[in-house]
């Protein structure tokens, strides 16, 4: 692990465990799918005991994913919710949690679960609210959740800063790294003191395993958490790591065609006349444009997008579709769209989608490496299936032009 800390980030990824093999000599890494292991005698355990506890496939993983976000190490996890759900069990009763009110519709139903069960405290909150902010600060939180880009409206909030104002309130800092990978931000190096992953998402990168992953920057946390792990059983199978292991080797490459089709996704959506609002931190009208420049290292392959508001226009849209699939999920090799309000957002009531922003003609882009032209020319014939005439005229209607 020290020796694959000193490669750049690209490098890490692709030699992760090369060569590690001394029993054949296997290029690749085997997978060890063991439940149990034997001891060398009586009361003499070895490093491995049962993989609820370590395994060895799983080990190779996290270190990989440490040493990618430049954390003491990770504990992985058997899906994303329960990745979310491991940095919860480190609250005790009466514990306060900060999260941003426009976050992802799983990790708000099961704040909101905790909450009304009366485990712990949580306030949402609009974190671009200086004075709701400072407020919920001075109530002071045991931990300050955070996601940038946030899930799904794509807003971007200053890592260095936030970290910076929660750790003067006493608060540790948790960092939804999700939208972006250890690719494109490494939150631990702008103040965070755990990043939390859906590794379903880009660092596995081709829908088919379901994962997550806690990366501390603490040992003692990260100790704590290992330990909290294997007694509430949330640790991931072999096999799993195995696969996600495989997908994380080409991150880089990935995210690269990613950004490049998003942006150019972007760029024609905020040109159409049937578009009301793009949500891509990449554009240049952004409003976290800059934020996202100095901290992020590009812009990722989301995109999010307003229709003009017309009875069916959702529908039709997502309809007349070829190249997204109407799906849960992001991040992988194939495009996919969802609509936050009926899908990951459903969860939260009318009321809080409303605060978030979250309307009903939000439609969010998980931008696939399909060849960009097709993916372009898909987004047009579904929009002409809505009729951008008709839009036009709302545009021109809402300018005052008639």
């Amino acid at each position: 692990m020290t020796a694959l800390r000193a490669l750049r980030s690209t490098t890490r990824a692709v030699r992760a465990g090369i060569g590690s093999d001394r029993t054949t000599g296997a290029v690749m890494p085997p997978i060890t799918l063991s439940a149990t292991y034997a001891f060398a005698g009586f009361n003499r355990p070895g490093a491995y005991e049962y993989s609820r506890t370590r395994n060895p496939t799983r080990d190779q993983l996290g270190e990989t994913i440490a040493a990618l976000e430049g954390g003491a190490g990770a504990v992985v996890t058997s899906s994303g919710m329960s990745a979310v759900a491991l940095v919860l069990h480190l609250l005790s009763p009466g514990d306060r949690l900060l999260a941003q009110h426009d976050g992802y519709g799983g990790t708000y139903r099961l704040l909101r679960h905790y909450a009304e069960k009366g485990w712990i405290d949580v306030d949402f909150v609009d974190f671009c609210d200086p004075a709701a902010l400072g407020e919920a600060l001075a109530r002071r939180p045991a931990w300050v959740w955070i996601e940038s880009p946030s899930n799904p409206l794509l807003r971007i909030y200053d890592l260095a800063r936030l970290a910076a104002l929660s750790h003067a309130h006493g608060a540790q800092v948790a960092v939804d790294n999700t939208f972006l990978s250890p690719a494109l931000q490494q939150p631990i190096a702008l103040g965070a003191d755990l990043v939390i992953h859906s590794t379903t998402k880009y660092l596995n990168g081709h829908s088919d395993v379901v994962g997550g992953a806690v990366v501390a920057k603490d040992p003692a946390l990260l100790e704590r958490l290992a330990g909290l792990a294997n007694a509430v059983g949330l640790t991931g199978a072999p096999f799993d790591s195995y696969l996600t292991l495989r997908g994380l080797r080409t991150l880089s490459a990935r995210m690269r065609v990613h950004e490049e089709n998003a942006h150019s996704v972007a760029a024609f959506l905020a040109e159409h006349p049937s578009v009301a609002r793009v949500h891509y931190p990449g554009l240049a009208d952004h409003p976290g444009h800059e934020i996202a420049k100095r901290q992020q290292a590009g812009y990722g392959g989301m995109v999010s997008f307003e229709l003009h508001p017309r009875p069916g226009a959702v529908e039709r849209f997502v309809q007349g579709l070829a190249c997204f699939t109407l799906a849960e999920s992001l991040g992988g090799v194939e495009s996919l769209i969802a609509h936050p309000a009926t899908m990951t957002h459903a969860a939260m009531d009318e009321e809080a989608r409303a605060r978030a922003g979250i309307t009903s003609e939000l439609l969010r882009l998980s931008v696939g490496l399909e060849d960009v032209r097709d993916l372009l020319d898909d987004l047009e014939q579904a929009l002409d299936r809505v009729g951008w005439e008709d839009a036009t005229e709302v545009k021109r209607e809402a300018a005052g032009v008639i």
